[in-house]
């Protein structure tokens, strides 16, 4: 191979690795932009009209700006989210909801899967396959029986019927589980006791600081999976007033036609909260997805 005269292997070296991180950019700007053409899709229909959102597949074509009809973008679909619609009792509910579903159930899965990893106790080895068998299992087969169990407790159309079943999920007790293996050490539990504190000032003082990436990583799982949740909020919360965000869009669809313009704003301001949730809290939620990945 000829190269150009005056050229040092250290400058062709230089070339390549140039070149490869073009390539390389130029590929993941490809991958940004096909996954956020969705979003401006939702963006866009979100402030269109009926017949704009049919006409045109992004913005309305006219005479304006880059060709497009600046001024029949409209927000009327959210005025008549929030104005005629009960979406401001919907985000309230699921804010409740999920705010309360996963603090609770981060502080039950960290205990639980504290106590399996650093307490020596007969059957821990048993139990603690027992959980892991009970996270495999689809959550679409318990619908039916928690559905049952639900009902003859008297639950059903409460908040704390929907909350119950989901305060320590097994999931979430082994996932705490491999993060205090590896990131709790033994001995610094032992000194503790010997300095003369208690299990509970070593648990919230001690231990829980030690994961704190793992927490914040569970808490936005499960805020996730609570907002997201469409299938036990319409079994169990069936009145109106209790519906979270989720149960309230689906309401939007007609029975004989659907405004699709209101349907996508009001799927806009649904992932908004979700968006700027794991903006927050997107470093810990990396590091405490890979805080357990070593040790099983």
């Amino acid at each position: 191979m000829n190269h150009p005269p005056g050229s040092s292997p250290a400058s062709r070296r230089t070339g390549r690795l140039l070149a490869a991180g073009a390539l390389v950019h130029g590929l993941l700007l490809a991958c940004v932009a096909v996954t956020l053409v969705p979003f401006f899709w939702l963006v866009t229909s979100a402030l269109k009209n009926k017949t704009d959102f049919f006409a045109s597949v992004f913005l309305p074509r006219g005479p304006g700006l880059f060709g497009v009809a600046w001024d029949r973008l409209t927000l009327e679909n959210f005025h008549r989210l929030f104005a005629e619609l009960p979406m401001l009792r919907a985000i309230i509910n699921s804010f409740f909801l999920s705010a309360s579903l996963s603090l609770v159930a981060t502080l039950f899965c960290a205990m639980g899967g504290y106590a399996l990893a650093k307490y020596p106790f007969r059957g821990r080895r048993t139990l603690t396959a027992c959980v892991l068998a009970a996270a495999i299992i689809p959550p679409s087969l318990l619908l039916a029986p928690g559905f049952e169990l639900i009902w003859h407790l008297g639950l059903l159309d409460t908040y704390a019927g929907f909350l119950l079943p989901g305060l320590a999920p097994a999931f979430g007790v082994f996932l705490f589980r491999q993060a205090m293996l590896n990131s709790v050490p033994a001995e610094l539990i032992e000194s503790a006791r010997l300095d003369g504190c208690g299990e509970v000032r070593i648990f919230f003082e001690l231990v829980l600081p030690l994961v704190r990436p793992m927490v914040g990583a569970f808490i936005i799982l499960s805020f996730l999976g609570t907002w997201n949740n469409f299938i036990g909020p319409q079994l169990i919360l069936q009145s109106v007033d209790h519906h979270p965000l989720a149960v309230a869009i689906n309401n939007l669809r007609g029975v004989y036609g659907t405004d699709y313009g209101l349907v996508l704003s009001g799927t806009l301001v649904s992932i908004a909260p979700i968006m700027a949730l794991f903006l927050l809290l997107q470093r810990e939620f990396i590091t405490g997805l890979t805080a357990g990945a070593v040790k099983a």
